[in-house]
């Protein structure tokens, strides 16, 4: 009788041990919830991609470098795609797609938010990999809209996991008011461009407070100089002569009406320019002044005078060396389109940069 009851004890001891060995085994999203601790994103091992279409027929692909990201206890997804990042391959075309077609002097970053349902995720310890519909914005150029689709999600391992689009997500540039910056980049280009966009992504996420997670990523932005995908260093003359080519197209200098006197949304430009002819210490930059034909000959020469003049003084207040840099007014003299249009009109009224020499 008494080996029986031992042997019962026993029995029940050992269920007890057995359970607890089961339950510790058990991982961890099981027990705490699909966004215990927060999630950190991964970005060495991380991508964000688009594609786009030249010439009706020739796609390319690019991708961002500068990722930052964040999932909270909630499942309130934060990702922050640094703009000035983007990288095509190409130097100059990596150039012509900030100033010209993101405009990062003005807006260097893009933000990704999005709420994850965790009810949507309790069983993704045990099926490891699902697809979910995801609700989220997008705040780019200024522009905020929100948008739908169906995500991927991969259990890598119990503080490891895949958040991937399942199919391309296609945007349109109008809907971020970016139609201004495809024309200027077609016509530096000299290429037509679909004005849309299909974007694909692939984020790896670890738990926070895992061995697996990195230190907490900040969502705030570099500063562009520190992300763009360029040389080291001073640029060649060729860079040189590229950059200020393109930045002679941006548009983004501004005058009061008739006056000489900067408005100060030139400033993200300006500051990016002398960020850039501090770069190419070994040549002569002469910034030119245009007007259109409104108002007499030497009216418009005086004003392009003056208002070249201007750039050059803020220049130098940035501690740029006098001696590479030149002032000229052009007048109406050189007209890149018709003066017959308010548009012709205001492509003319400009600030071109330009190598002299060395």
């Amino acid at each position: 009788m008494r080996s029986n009851v031992l042997g019962l004890v026993l029995a029940r001891v050992f269920l007890v041990i057995l359970a607890l060995a089961v339950g510790l085994s058990e991982p961890v999203n099981a027990q705490t919830g699909p966004f215990s601790g927060g999630w950190n994103l991964q970005p060495e091992a991380s991508s964000l991609e688009f594609q786009s279409v030249k010439k009706q027929t020739v796609v390319e692909s690019s991708s961002f470098a500068t990722l930052a990201g964040t999932i909270d206890e909630n499942g309130l997804a934060k990702m922050s795609v640094l703009l000035d990042s983007v990288d095509t391959k190409v130097d100059l075309r990596n150039v012509r797609m900030r100033f010209l077609f993101f405009e990062t002097f003005k807006f260097p970053e893009a933000t990704i938010t999005t709420q994850i349902n965790p009810a949507d995720l309790t069983d993704l310890a045990q099926v490891r990999r699902k697809q979910i519909p995801l609700t989220y914005s997008i705040d780019l150029h200024g522009v905020s809209k929100t948008f739908e689709t169906v995500a991927t999600v991969t259990l890598l391992s119990d503080d490891l996991v895949s958040i991937a689009s399942r199919t391309p997500i296609s945007v349109a540039v109008e809907d971020f008011d970016l139609t201004d910056g495809l024309a200027k980049l077609q016509e530096a280009a000299n290429v037509d461009i679909v004005p849309s966009a299909t974007i694909s992504f692939d984020f790896l996420f670890a738990r926070a407070t895992s061995q697996a997670a990195v230190e907490p990523i900040s969502t705030e932005p570099a500063k562009p100089a520190s992300v763009a995908l360029e040389v080291v260093g001073n640029f060649d003359q060729k860079a040189c002569e590229g950059r200020f080519e393109i930045l002679s197209r941006t548009g983004s200098i501004y005058f009061s009406s008739g006056s000489a006197r900067l408005q100060d949304t030139s400033a993200p430009l300006l500051n990016s320019l002398a960020e850039i002819i501090a770069r190419c210490p070994d040549l002569k930059i002469e910034v030119g002044g245009h007007t259109d034909s409104d108002g007499g000959d030497a009216q418009n020469e005086r004003l392009s005078r003056s208002r070249a003049a201007s750039v050059v003084d803020y220049l130098l207040a940035k501690g740029l060396n006098p001696d590479m840099l030149e002032s000229k007014g052009y007048g109406e003299s050189n007209p890149i389109a018709t003066n017959d249009t308010s548009e012709g009109k205001s492509k003319n009224r400009r600030i071109e940069f330009k190598v002299l020499g060395s």
